[in-house]
Parts: structure tokens; sequence; C-alpha cells
């Protein structure tokens, strides 16, 4: 808990450091011309054919009909906005993680190491091929988890519970594998994951319910749509913070953890130190005697006297 503690608060204080604010304008021009684009080509098209949608469903008349009643008619106009940039949110999310983890994370865990851990030896236990085949796998679980909750997110209480889980598992497997891949080996990879999977998957977590602000800045847009152009890049950015503070809360906690383990001593198996014993007096005999045996019966056994 100490270092999760110790981690958390270096990673928020080299927030405020102008390199890392800077990085973090490389992934935000990035999605922000990516979300312009979509927005250019499909935005009509998609808030048409919801709103087409919802006009053909039955059982959202009577909502209508019951919102007119109450004295809020406009209010069917938004919902189909609404609706496509809730839908829209977690690409935006996605794509914002896949950014930062390819942008900014080898560069802001290099920055944790030339500051904190200068002597730390570089093993390169994950290439770049690695790295994106385990992100693409990581990313259709994700998916595919989100696919099968969906129904639940009715449930008030699940609604903000299961996004939060696989957002932090995602964020947990994409950024533990991204720090250490350059630094640890392969088996220190998995000893360190194995040792602390639930302090990552804690980072991840917490790091995921700090990107639904965002989503309140998404939703503001959509109600106000004079500042929605302004709002939507404010969103973004915000998404890129918060995966960089989590780029850097993995580098310091799992950097000062991959040093620990280096640090520990590393004790001798003892059947590599000592040969091994036979289990009974015939194993020896059939093993034959030991180097020590043969010298002890040239010098130590007495010769027998001749008849």
């Amino acid at each position: 808990m100490k270092l999760l503690i110790d981690s958390f608060w270096r990673a928020a204080m080299y927030c405020l450091y102008p390199r890392v604010i800077g990085l973090s304008f490389f992934p935000l021009v990035l999605i922000v011309a990516l979300s312009w684009l979509l927005g250019y080509l499909y935005w009509d098209i998609a808030v048409s054919g919801v709103r087409g949608w919802l006009d053909a469903s039955s059982w959202l008349a009577v909502v209508w009909r019951w919102l007119e009643g109450i004295g809020l008619p406009d209010l069917k106009t938004v919902v189909a906005p609404l609706l496509v940039i809730f839908s829209v949110t977690p690409l935006v999310v996605v794509a914002s993680l896949l950014a930062v983890s390819f942008l900014m994370t080898p560069a802001l865990t290099r920055l944790v190491a030339d500051r904190r851990f200068a002597g730390l030896q570089r093993k390169h236990g994950g290439s770049l091929a690695l790295s994106l085949w385990w992100t693409f796998l990581s990313l259709l679980l994700a998916l595919g988890a989100l696919l099968l909750t969906l129904p639940m997110w009715l449930v008030p209480p699940l609604a903000m519970v299961l996004p939060a889980l696989i957002w932090g598992w995602l964020t947990y497997r994409v950024m533990a594998f991204d720090v250490l891949a350059e630094f640890a080996s392969a088996d220190e990879r998995h000893a360190l994951v194995a040792r602390h999977r639930m302090s990552f998957l804690g980072m991840g977590v917490v790091t995921g319910l700090m990107g639904a602000a965002p989503s309140l800045v998404w939703a503001s847009g959509a109600l106000f749509a004079a500042a929605f152009v302004i709002l939507v890049p404010v969103a973004i950015w915000i998404y890129t913070l918060v995966f960089a503070f989590s780029s850097l809360w993995f580098a310091h906690f799992a950097l000062a953890a991959l040093q620990a383990l280096r640090d520990e001593p590393h004790r001798a198996a003892v059947d590599d130190v000592l040969p091994a014993v036979p289990a009974s007096p015939h194993a020896a005999a059939r093993l034959g005697p030991g180097p020590e045996d043969k010298a002890d019966s040239v010098t130590d056994v007495e010769p027998r006297p001749s008849l």
C-alpha cells in the first residue's frame, strides 16, 4: 500500500511538468482531428438514424407524450444526439488510451527511469510487435466484455461499476505491459504481474473512474450546442491527461517494484550446491562409489593381511 500511495503522488506531481503537458498535445491533436473527420462525415447520418429509430419505437411514444404533458416537448430532439455521443464515447476512450500508450507511455517511462532509476538495466522483454498483439487482444476482450454486460448497464449501480472495472482491466493490461516492455525481461514481467496483480487492477479501476469525468463534458456539449466544438476537445484532452497520469502511475509503481525484485537476494537451490544423496544403501551400491568414496578406497582402507 505504501508503494501504491507513493507512486500515486509522484505521478500527480509529474503531470505538472511542462514536458508531460507538452506530450499530451500529440494524442490530443490526433484524436481531435479523427473525431472531427468522423463527425463531419457521419454526424448527421447517425443522428437522423437514431431519431428515426426513436420515432418508430411504439413503447417510446408513451414517453414522448408524457414529456410533452409535463412541458418538455423539445427534450426529444436532445435524446438522439446524446445517444450518439454516449455510443461514440467508448470508441474515443479506446482511441485515447491507444494514442497515449504508443505516443506517450514510452517517453514517460523513460522520464521516470532517468529521474529515479538511472542505473536500472534495460532488458527489453517485450518487442513492438508483441506490444501491438497484446494491446489488440486486450482490446478485443474488453470490447467483448462491454457487449456482454451492456444489458446490465440499465441497473444504476452496475452502470457505474461495470465500465470502471472493464476500463480498469484494459488500462492495467496495456499500461503494465508497455511500462515493463523496455526495462524488464519476460520472466520479470510475469513475476511482477503475478505479485502485484490486484494493485495493478486497482490502479486501472481508479483511473477508469477518473475517466468518467469527461463524460459530463460530452453531455454538456450535447445540451449546449453552441459550445460543443470547444467542449469536445476539452473532453478528449481530459481523457489524454487521465491516461498520461495512469502511465506515470504505472511507471513509478512498476519500476520501483522491478528494482525491489532485482535487489532481492537470489538463493541458490540446495540441489545446485550439494550432490544428491541416495535414498538407500542399495541405491548407493547401484550408483557406485562417488569421488570421495574412491579416494577413501585408495588411502583410508587398510590392506588385508596376506595369508
